[in-house]
């Protein structure tokens, strides 16, 4: 039989966490975020599931292809824009929108030769400071844009910092604000955490929200709220069983390094799941996870194809049973990919991308 491990993309989740996105910012129109093949779900099998979304936003060609070959005929939006002159050719031909986030962006666009003129989101650097025009340019790059027979019409776009934490996103509100003032066009300003937390504010939530992790059952503002206080599913599980258990002694130390010292008689289990499927190496000793349901804690060091997992308070463990790393357990119990990643010191993000190819994925 083939490795026990295996990931699970539930399309209910999908569903019910692009409404949750609709019902925090009511009017505005929301992109399925779908960059890093849907956060590590998969393009094609989210798809279904959020073709509901008014459009998808994506960083790269071969996903916009991917897109359309699904059928999709609306909005396909290049967050990043094209990276370079011939990328416009395929925004031609398949009808992509694409962000404008600097001065040679736009040489190329008025170099291209094309017969439909492009839709583009001129973005703004408010203080993220990774891409755009910052404020005090900004208006003169529209106007080149604008006298652009190449281009048809122009939103506005910028990214929040802070929009998770107590910063807050006023300062940049305040600066995209005053560049854009009058200038004609939709905006889309909101990301997962200013959507969940500002989207009622029609001042905020602009034309487009933006909803990334959100869309996949992680709180964007973990740890201050969780998955479940946004009301978000889990739209992965990762999932194994386990393959051996033993039984120690007081001063048996378990894998590599010998981090974990038992302090008393203990059953560990040992789960077929390891960093080279994707899970963090750098989790240690109390990473949560689920057996039979049951939450207990990791123990020792992450090996390439192994966890170890204390089975005190599963007594009814044993080899075959159910290990669930992230998302739902059989039972119906959740263990959320934000309180994993927390332990193990990264964001539920980088879980999500990170599950390797060798791991098989399901439809649940």
């Amino acid at each position: 039989m083939p490795r026990p491990i295996q990931a699970t993309v539930h399309s209910a989740a999908l569903q019910h966490n692009l409404a949750r996105a609709r019902q925090a910012a009511p009017d505005a129109l929301v992109w399925a975020v779908v960059k890093a093949n849907a956060y590590g779900h998969g393009i094609e099998r989210a798809y279904d599931a959020l073709r509901a979304a008014d459009g998808f936003a994506l960083l790269d060609l071969a996903e916009a292809e991917r897109v359309r070959a699904l059928g999709w005929r609306g909005p396909i939006l290049l967050l990043e824009g094209v990276f370079e002159p011939r990328d416009l050719e395929l925004c031609s031909r398949l009808g992509l929108w694409h962000a404008v986030h600097c001065d040679e962006q736009i040489d190329w666009l008025a170099a291209h030769k094309t017969q439909v003129p492009h839709r583009v989101f001129l973005k703004m650097n408010s203080g993220m400071n990774r891409l755009g025009f910052p404020p005090d340019r900004y208006r003169a790059a529209w106007a080149r844009l604008n006298a652009l027979t190449q281009v048809d019409e122009i939103s506005f776009m910028t990214h929040f910092s802070d929009a998770d934490g107590p910063r807050g996103t006023a300062h940049q509100m305040a600066v995209f604000r005053q560049a854009t003032q009058d200038l004609p066009g939709e905006r889309s300003v909101c990301n997962s955490a200013a959507t969940l937390r500002q989207g009622s504010d029609p001042a905020v939530r602009g034309d487009w929200v933006r909803a990334g992790i959100l869309m996949y059952g992680s709180a964007p503002d973990h740890p201050e709220r969780t998955a479940a206080d946004w009301d978000l599913q889990p739209a992965m599980t990762l999932a194994t069983r386990l393959i051996g258990v033993q039984h120690l002694q007081a001063g048996d130390t378990v894998g590599y390094g010998s981090r974990f010292t038992a302090d008393g008689p203990l059953t560990i289990g040992i789960a077929a799941c390891g960093y080279a499927d994707g899970y963090p190496r750098h989790a240690d000793t109390g990473t949560p996870v689920l057996v039979n349901g049951v939450r207990t804690r990791l123990v020792g060091r992450v090996s390439m194809d192994m966890v170890t997992v204390d089975l005190t308070g599963v007594p009814d463990a044993g080899v075959g049973s159910e290990v669930t790393l992230w998302g739902r357990a059989a039972s119906g119990t959740v263990l959320p990919i934000d309180d994993v990643a927390r332990a193990a010191g990264t964001v539920g993000y980088e879980l999500m991308c990170a599950v390797a190819p060798r791991v098989p994925f399901s439809a649940g």
